[in-house]
């Protein structure tokens, strides 16, 4: 009889996603050799190797592939089962793991987390910040219970909650202020900085900007919104931000900000999560919170200062 352990699939998980037995082990936060014996007793006792093992980086073999999918399966109903209980108390508490894409997370998640535990005493917030497809993965493979993310993400196994819409605005060189602000056929002669690949707010300004069928003249990638506003204040280009993230990242930077005429580009953000979660009801509470927050930040920043 094979006697598996969950922690042994835990680790299989581990190393199946890194590839890599020391950064596996960090993740788990136990000793490598300890994660190397549980990887060896476990294919011990399946009797076949799961994992191919080269000098810096291991690969799942065809067994490990479909092992895995079972594995994935296995955890994740865990996972449920222990949010089942979750969802069978009266109120909050416990471990609550949020992920948050990169161009909302340094502006909206200092409020929410301080609204959240103020309002949940017991809850005890995780957070997860990374790319769209990475977030839907980990909600896939039941790593986090939510995503605050940029709407529509169009997937069926997901329930998708819009919360707020806010506008883009351009930012310029601050010699630039008064300026008549450019459509998006001027804006596509323009340097124009963007963040790398990958990010769904850059697919977003090019999308306005009717980039996917004519490149512009000089485009220029960056890693953040704020190395994007500070290129901008040494006068290498333009750019474009969310209107959230004007007041932490520009007044650091000889910059101005201006608004586009209609039709103005602007996203959705919302919450998503599993249909099978069965915390549905208190993450649509928690999805209410964060509107919340959203709101007061947006009304905090738009008051004239005294």
């Amino acid at each position: 009889m094979i006697n598996l352990t969950l922690k042994q699939l835990r680790y299989f998980q581990a190393l199946a996603r890194y590839g890599h037995f020391g950064r596996a082990a960090d993740a788990c936060t136990i000793s490598q050799p300890a994660l190397s014996m549980q990887i060896k007793e476990l294919e011990e006792q399946l009797g076949t190797a799961l994992f191919e093992r080269g000098p810096r980086q291991v690969h799942l073999t065809s067994f490990g592939e479909e092992f895995g999918s079972r594995v994935r399966d296995i955890l994740c109903s865990v996972d449920e089962l222990e949010d089942l209980a979750r969802a069978a108390r009266d109120r909050l508490v416990g471990r609550l793991r949020i992920g948050v894409i990169p161009t909302i997370a340094p502006y909206l998640l200092p409020t929410i987390v301080g609204d959240l535990t103020r309002m949940h005493e017991g809850l005890d917030i995780y957070v997860r910040e990374t790319l769209t497809s990475k977030l839907l993965q980990e909600l896939e493979e039941g790593r986090i219970d939510t995503a605050i993310v940029a709407l529509p993400v169009s997937e069926p196994s997901l329930t998708e909650i819009a919360l707020f819409t806010e506008e883009f605005v351009l930012v310029r060189p601050g010699r630039d202020e008064g300026k008549p602000v450019p459509d998006r056929k001027t804006l596509r002669k323009m340097r124009l900085l963007l963040l790398e690949e990958g990010h769904c707010f850059r697919d977003q300004a090019l999308s306005f900007c009717d980039m996917h069928s004519a490149r512009p003249r000089e485009l220029l990638d960056g890693s953040s919104l704020s190395t994007l506003v500070q290129m901008v204040g040494a006068g290498i280009g333009v750019t474009l931000i969310p209107e959230m993230a004007v007041a932490v990242e520009t007044p650091s930077a000889s910059v101005s900000v201006a608004r586009f005429r209609n039709p103005r580009p602007s996203r959705t953000v919302g919450m998503i999560w599993r249909k099978s979660n069965p915390m549905a009801k208190q993450l649509l509470q928690i999805s209410e919170v964060v509107r919340s927050s959203a709101i007061a930040l947006r009304e905090k920043h738009a008051r004239p200062k005294a």
